[in-house]
């Protein structure tokens, strides 16, 4: 059943009140509990994400090459980043999931929570207009854009270059287990730079165990 305060807490934190609940609420459904799964929204509202923010940061940093900006992209609509959001306004006890992918650990599932996030942004967008949906993000992300003094280096990026100026053969990745449900799998991956050393990581796909990977092995090299 849907949240009894669901309509109350979506224009807290949307700041709009909903006319059509079911949309929202459909943005909260796990595809483990009902066939009107998040789906299709995330995928409207993974795009309107990318174009907000893309648009800020345009106007943010004129002066920025497009290498600087889709870096500062990435960091700002990773996955990571959309499940942060995602805890930070609360959407954990508004997700709708099957009693399997509960006891799976899909509540806290970055993936899960970081494509509900942008499923409610799809729906905001579809209801109230791109206004609605831009004001949201600004408010939702807050000083996170101020926060990036400069263009993060992707930690992938980094180790290889790390590997270059070195002379060293670039990092070689494998993925040494893949663990959980379909729905919520771990990924640990290895990442090793002959005669320089290696280092492990876990994540919810290969990408995000690949970046987390290469970030501990930088560590261990700085």
């Amino acid at each position: 059943m849907t949240a009894p305060d669901l309509g109350e807490w979506l224009e807290k934190v949307l700041n709009h009140k909903p006319a059509d609940l079911s949309l929202f609420s459909r943005a909260l459904t796990h595809g483990s509990h009902d066939s009107g799964d998040y789906q299709r929204l995330e995928f409207l509202g993974d795009r309107v994400l990318g174009l907000i923010v893309a648009r800020w940061l345009y106007t943010r940093f004129p002066d920025e090459p497009e290498g600087n900006l889709s870096r500062r992209l990435n960091t700002l609509v990773s996955g990571e980043t959309c499940a942060e959001i995602a805890r930070s306004i609360n959407v954990r006890p508004h997700m709708l999931l099957g009693k399997q992918a509960r006891d799976d650990g899909a509540g806290d599932s970055d993936n899960v929570l970081g494509d509900m996030l942008e499923a409610l942004i799809g729906a905001l967008y579809l209801e109230a207009g791109f206004d609605a949906a831009d004001q949201f993000v600004r408010r939702a992300w807050g000083d996170r854009v101020e926060r990036q003094v400069r263009a993060p280096q992707h930690p992938k990026s980094a180790l290889q270059e790390w590997a270059a100026a070195n002379r060293r053969k670039p990092p070689v990745y494998e993925i040494t287990d893949r663990s959980g449900p379909q729905h919520s799998p771990r990924f640990t991956v290895t990442v090793s730079i002959k005669g320089a050393g290696e280092a492990q990581a876990q994540g919810t796909s290969k990408q995000e165990a690949e970046t987390a990977a290469a970030k501990a092995l930088l560590e261990q090299l700085s």
